[in-house]
């Protein structure tokens, strides 16, 4: 079945990731799979446009089915492979919907995310104000509080809504995200811990971006946070 999927993807996106992490999960490894650049424009480039129309990784195709945006291809996965790999959505009502709202909730994770360490390249010079970086900055402060609070109400080497789930899937890869950047490990103590439980399972493992794997750290842009 994986033989009928394509993957355009970027290393370092989280969105990508999401998708890489699902895939490995329903077992659905031997996916087509084609590594582009962002910082080429390849993003824009015929072969992403002719699928996404929004010039966006990641780019997921399944035989004729198109889905491009990642929380979508993560749903459509577990919907159409539920009783393949790892079971993604709790049955329990109460872990569904804290799935859902962790899940969801992480779309505004890595917005904030993204509004700090990117401001310089989302925002042409002449718009830039020290302000909105402030504001950038202090929003996503109460962000990573919120998210070590949540994780203070889960149980010790556990999820963030019972097992293994499309929210850990969704948050893991802002997680990373932050701590390459050069989140402090010792002001979020129960982040560190949720990083630390996930980094080393198969599906993150295998699908840890590659050039990660050349430079450990980026630019601490969030050392002081």
């Amino acid at each position: 079945m994986a033989e009928s999927m394509t993957l355009l993807w970027c290393s370092g996106s989280p969105p990508c990731w999401r998708v890489m992490i699902t895939l490995e999960e329903k077992n659905l490894q031997g996916y087509h799979q084609k590594l582009l650049s962002f910082e080429n424009k390849e993003h824009k480039s015929e072969e992403v446009l002719a699928l996404n129309p929004r010039g966006q990784f990641p780019t997921f195709k399944h035989g004729d089915i198109i889905v491009n945006e990642s929380f979508a291809a993560c749903l459509y996965l577990e919907s159409q492979f539920k009783s393949q790999g790892t079971r993604l959505i709790p049955e329990n009502p109460k872990e569904q919907a804290l799935m859902y709202q962790r899940m969801f909730e992480g779309l505004t994770f890595y917005d904030k995310l993204d509004w700090v360490i990117y401001y310089k390249w989302l925002v042409p010079e002449d718009e830039r104000h020290d302000s909105a970086l402030k504001r950038h900055k202090e929003a996503l402060t109460t962000e990573l509080k919120l998210w070590e609070g949540y994780l203070q109400n889960v149980a010790e080497s556990s999820y963030l809504a019972g097992d293994f789930s499309l929210a850990d899937v969704v948050v893991f890869p802002s997680v990373a995200f932050a701590f390459r950047f050069g989140l402090s490990a010792e002001r979020y103590p129960k982040l560190t811990e949720y990083y630390n439980l996930l980094k080393d399972r198969p599906s993150i493992k295998t699908s840890w971006p590659p050039y990660w794997f050349e430079s450990k750290q980026g630019p601490e842009v969030l050392k002081d946070f």
